[in-house]
């Protein structure tokens, strides 16, 4: 029976960083069609703010907001 080896915990966070990231520039992206004008860097931080520390909980804190909106 082989044993399947996972990468190296460093390149999984990695992997998950740059996953989160897209997330959360497409949310910015569209966030920034209805609010032309506005910088991107100014709507990332608005929106990473609801949830200060990592990227995780930044996540997780947009996915639920995204889940509740109608």
């Amino acid at each position: 029976m082989a044993i399947l080896k996972s990468p190296p915990l460093e390149e999984r966070i990695e992997k998950l960083r740059a996953e989160i990231d897209a997330f959360i520039d497409a949310r910015v992206a569209k966030e920034a069609k209805e609010c032309p004008g506005i910088p991107s860097p100014v709507l990332r931080q608005m929106a990473t703010a609801k949830a200060p520390g990592c990227r995780c909980s930044q996540y997780l804190a947009l996915k639920q907001e995204a889940e509740r909106a109608p």
